[in-house]
């Protein structure tokens, strides 16, 4: 059985594919960040989206990847978290 990570690496290998990865890897990071913020402050999806002044499907699609939110439902999301928005670029 293959694993993930001999699979990812078989992918990359196809210069379309990596640059179609790199390109969604801010909104892996981004949802990945979320999920971990969350699950730190013990709330659930339905919980966080009350907190935030959205819906729960919200919160779900941004952690599964499945959205692109805008600022303003990041900035509230984050704020709900306790959180800062922070943009970072390479130096």
């Amino acid at each position: 059985m293959t694993t993930w990570n001999e699979h990812k690496k078989k992918l990359m290998e196809n210069p379309k594919f990596e640059a179609e990865y790199d390109a969604l890897e801010p909104e892996f990071r981004l949802a990945s960040q979320l999920i971990a913020a969350r699950l730190s402050k013990k709330l659930t999806q339905s919980e966080l989206a009350e907190k935030a002044g959205v819906s729960r499907t919200v919160i779900s699609r941004i952690e599964s990847g499945t959205t692109n939110p805008t600022i303003g439902t990041i900035s509230r999301v984050a704020q709900a978290l306790g959180k800062e928005i922070a943009i970072v670029g390479e130096s």
